[in-house]
């Protein structure tokens, strides 16, 4: 079996498996939300060497894990400015979301997509991706979606944050944006 049927293969175990424990009413995915997860992978599968997404114009350095006080994480946001713009592309998301393990190595977990209120009005319909309406941060001015396509997430593929990502303590940022909704 080839690597991208394993991988929507294990996708798919994982939306029917968390259907049928009723975990959350976010793990279960409609055909739009898993193709455009299995399309997502696709293109970030490389991305799982920060060097290679450093290559691709994703920012090196990036100083802030951003947290939730009560909600988990999201890590480190590698932005590739080029891709910020008033579409919300699959296979050209705006930020990958990083974590550090212990010895410094960068793992990814999923990204984010966002559009500037610049570009899509706030007060217009919001933006549409693999299903999902994109949800408003006024303190940042942005439409945004995460997708935690490379770290199973107890609280659903679309959650905010993720309570098994963590922060360096020397890195924290701790933001009360973004509340869970």
């Amino acid at each position: 079996m080839n690597p991208e049927k394993k991988h929507m293969k294990i996708l798919l175990m994982f939306v029917l498996m968390s259907a049928c424990a009723g975990t959350s009413t976010s793990t279960r995915l409609d055909p739009a939300a898993v193709d455009g997860i299995a399309r997502l992978q696709s293109a970030t599968r490389a991305f799982q060497s920060l060097d290679s997404a450093v290559a691709a114009g994703y920012a090196a350095n990036v100083r802030d894990c951003l947290v939730h006080e009560h909600h988990g994480a999201m890590g480190y946001h590698h932005v590739n400015r080029s891709y910020v713009d008033a579409k919300a592309e699959v296979e050209r998301p705006e930020i990958l979301l990083y974590e550090r393990a212990a010895d410094g190595k960068a793992r990814l977990n999923g990204v984010e997509y966002i559009v500037p209120y610049a570009a899509w009005s706030r007060d217009s319909a919001p933006p549409v991706l693999m299903g999902q309406k994109l949800k408003r941060e006024d303190n940042l001015n942005i439409w945004y979606l995460h997708v935690w396509a490379w770290n199973e997430n107890p609280d659903g593929v679309f959650a905010d944050y993720h309570p098994r990502v963590t922060c360096p303590d020397n890195a924290r940022r701790v933001l009360m944006t973004f509340e869970r909704r």
